[in-house]
């Protein structure tokens, strides 16, 4: 079974949790093993967006995830990148794990959001998923819908 890992930072914005939620859904159908690493906070939103555990089976503290880390542990990285912090925490998993990469980028400001889109694009090879998106997943779902297809299609997943 191939593995993937979602990494989830700050939950600042409401998108993500959704968004996280709907992701694991899709992977878990493309027979993926998903493994969500986030903070405690980002976490706990999950958790009571998903009580049951229906959709997020494997949870594990972002930090203590990156002591176990090696190349070849996960077959896909998907990151939400919506913060300096987050930008970090991909490049540095995207380098340690050196896997297909998907990077979520997401913010309110364009100018922010160009400037993660650049520094991921110049650190990874990861695919990017960009949009001007705070409240509303959708316009990351479609797009993240289409990059999915893409890179199946491509043979890439």
């Amino acid at each position: 079974m191939k593995k993937a890992l979602i990494l989830l930072g700050c939950p600042e914005s409401p998108a993500q949790t959704p968004m996280a939620i709907y992701i694991t859904n899709k992977l878990q159908k493309m027979g993926y093993e998903v493994t969500t690493a986030s903070t405690p906070s980002a976490m706990k939103l999950i958790e009571v967006g998903d009580p049951e555990g229906l959709y997020v089976k494997n949870k594990i503290d972002i930090d203590s995830c990156m002591d176990n880390l090696d190349s070849g542990t996960f077959d896909l990285l998907v990151g939400f990148v919506h913060k300096d912090a987050a930008v970090s925490y991909f490049v540095t998993f995207n380098s340690i794990l050196n896997t297909t990469s998907i990077a979520l980028i997401f913010e309110k400001d364009p100018e922010k959001l160009e400037e993660f889109e650049n520094i991921i694009s110049e650190s990874t090879n990861a695919e990017i998923v960009s949009a001007r998106a705070y409240h509303n997943p959708t316009p990351l779902r479609v797009k993240f819908d289409k990059t999915l297809k893409k890179m199946e299609e491509s043979g890439n997943l």
